[in-house]
């Protein structure tokens, strides 16, 4: 039997060719259509009524794209977030929905990290003081004088949780999941309801999923809560934050600054002001970049995709 893959995952594009072994083995053709980060509803619509199965990033998987693929058998997500995908209508049709579990845990764990000391070291400012020509001393603080703040204790949370009690941090946990007894006790984060997880933390990072509790999670009543000393980290989804309300909140100085490696709408456009924020770390939606991680995802993701077309075509 042959089968039609969609290939619109931004990560597989660019390596397709070092697979096609893999697809001729499985008796697959492949499309490979330009994807700039991600497709939209009416693009996908134009290309998914004689898909079998579907190598995807954030691709918008809505209920009227699925309707329209007759012939899907499986979408295998390029990843762990699903949140783009209408997993009720896919259910409903038979269609398979896989990701990649605790892929990206280490290297988002890390940014997030790496923010905080940028932060606190004021390193990306230090650098650009001394590239310009300035001899010129910035405040610091030691990690072990901060506290951080995690909502969503997940897999990624819990790595960052980790990372942050080995600088000394006191760390503070929010989730609608109970968390591990055991590891609250290493670890000694402090589970706490979110609004005060904002008024005590010098910094904020977002590591939950994406889905109906969380959209605009973080708002205009987030901020006033915030310390105007504190900074927001977001490595998780961008829609997670209200990205009007932080760009007022950045420019009201409600809180220090924010680094981000997400946005409502990506990619970001040009004129943003948060471009020209001096106190805002930016980054392309990368804080998952691996290579080891790569290879994992690309090799489970193929698994995936053969395993659903075999089981849904027999």
């Amino acid at each position: 039997m042959r089968w039609k893959v969609l290939v619109s995952a931004p990560y597989m594009q660019p390596v397709v060719e070092r697979f096609r072994p893999f697809f001729v083995e499985n008796s697959i053709e492949i499309v490979v259509p330009k994807v700039r980060e991600r497709l939209e509803e009416e693009e996908l619509l134009e290309l998914i009524a004689d898909i079998d199965g579907v190598i995807c990033g954030d691709d918008r998987f809505t209920k009227k794209v699925l309707k329209k693929a007759k012939k899907l058998k499986v979408v295998a997500k390029w990843g762990t977030g699903i949140d783009s995908i209408d997993q009720e209508e896919a259910a409903k049709l038979n269609i398979a929905v896989c990701n990649t579990q605790n892929a990206f845990s280490d290297p988002v764990a890390d940014s997030v990290l790496g923010y905080i000391l940028s932060f606190a070291r004021q390193i990306p400012w230090v650098t650009r003081d001394m590239q310009s020509g300035k001899w010129q001393k910035r405040g610091g603080v030691a990690l072990a004088e901060r506290s951080l703040g995690i909502i969503g204790v997940g897999n990624i949370g819990k790595a960052v949780v980790r990372r942050a009690v080995s600088f000394g941090m006191k760390v503070l946990g929010t989730d609608i999941a109970k968390v591990d007894p055991v590891f609250a006790q290493e670890t000694g984060i402090e589970m706490v309801a979110k609004d005060d997880l904002l008024k005590n933390a010098d910094f904020v990072s977002l590591n939950c999923d994406l889905n109906l509790t969380s959209l605009h999670l973080i708002g205009p009543l987030e901020f006033s809560l915030m310390k105007p000393e504190a900074f927001l980290i977001n490595t998780a989804r961008g829609p997670i934050v209200n990205e009007k309300a932080l760009i007022k909140a950045l420019q009201e100085g409600k809180i220090a600054g924010a680094a981000l490696d997400v946005f409502e709408d990506e990619p970001l456009v040009k004129d943003s002001p948060l471009r020209k924020m001096d106190n805002c770390l930016l980054a392309p939606h990368n804080a998952n970049s691996s290579p080891r991680a790569w290879d994992l995802v690309h090799k489970n993701t193929l698994n995936n995709l053969v395993r659903e077309l075999k089981a849904r075509s027999k």
